[in-house]
């Protein structure tokens, strides 16, 4: 019997940025811009649905201003929780990407994972922290420690994978060996070579690993940064390579697919590149 996966992402611009109100106040403008499209999502019956990188802030990376470590929070915490009631209302998975306070000077660039009844399964923390061209992260996040965890959710086995990381073949195929079918890719990318790597990456990590993915990009121009132009085109890929749903490239928008979980066992059948990986031959990867 199939097993038919209804499957949302969340593209978003800022409603408020940097001058425009208290970090709170910007936080929760960015919630609140979001809640008609959690609800659409839910009333539309989607069952696992994604938001965008640090969804509740801007994309602060460009400076460097220690100012933005007061946006970051616990996990579980403020968020998370407000956000399971939205989870268990319409028993639909979440991932919810925020900036994440374990202590003081203890930051992390952090997706939650909410299952369909509200409860909290567990977090991803980004692994790989970029320092370069406007993406200055390693200023307010330490690499990640939790590995690549893959969260058993209600409705299918869910990975987390955080935009920078998506440039490393190694943590996506940790994802699949580790049993993920949906990889979920929150990011926040701009216009220039990355654009080009957004529809050739992703669907290769698909492919090599057998799996679903999920790739969310913010939207719009954010001052006073201005980074560039963030270019949305959210999409979904499946275990063949192929894009079979993309949203637009410069408007706020929850786009929702179908997809049959089942292909993961027809193409593995056919392609075995678990079979046939020589994790001995590869002892280079691991060197330091």
């Amino acid at each position: 019997m199939p097993r038919i996966i209804k499957s949302g992402l969340i593209q978003m611009s800022l409603p408020k940025t940097e001058g425009e109100g208290t970090i709170e106040e910007i936080k929760e403008a960015m919630l609140q811009k979001h809640i008609p499209l959690i609800e659409e999502a839910g009333q539309k019956g989607v069952q696992i649905l994604c938001f965008q990188e640090i969804f509740n802030t801007p994309y602060f990376c460009p400076g460097q201003d220690s100012k933005w470590y007061a946006s970051a929070e616990s996990v579980p915490g403020p968020t998370t929780e407000r956000l399971a009631a939205y989870a268990k209302k319409y028993s639909m998975v979440l991932i919810i990407p925020v900036y994440e306070k374990e202590q003081a000077g203890v930051l992390y660039n952090t997706a939650a994972v909410i299952d369909a009844d509200g409860t909290y399964l567990g977090k991803y923390r980004k692994n790989h922290i970029p320092h370069t061209g406007g993406f200055w992260e390693k200023y307010f996040f330490k690499p990640g420690n939790l590995g690549y965890p893959v969260f058993q959710t209600k409705y299918a086995k869910v990975g987390v994978y955080i935009c920078y990381d998506r440039h490393f073949p190694d943590g996506a195929r940790c994802l699949g060996l580790n049993g993920a079918e949906i990889v979920y890719n929150p990011s926040a990318t701009t216009v220039g070579q990355s654009q080009y790597l957004w529809k050739l990456e992703q669907p290769a990590h698909a492919v090599a690993n057998g799996y679903f993915m999920g790739c969310i990009n913010r939207v719009g121009t954010e001052a006073p940064w201005n980074l560039g132009k963030f270019y949305g085109t959210s999409y979904f890929v499946n275990p063949l390579g192929e894009i079979f749903a993309c949203a637009s490239e410069d408007k706020d928008e929850l786009l929702i697919a179908d997809f049959d979980l089942d292909l993961i066992e027809q193409v593995r059948s056919k392609w075995q590149f678990f079979r046939d990986r020589r994790p001995e031959t590869y002892q280079e990867i691991v060197k330091l």
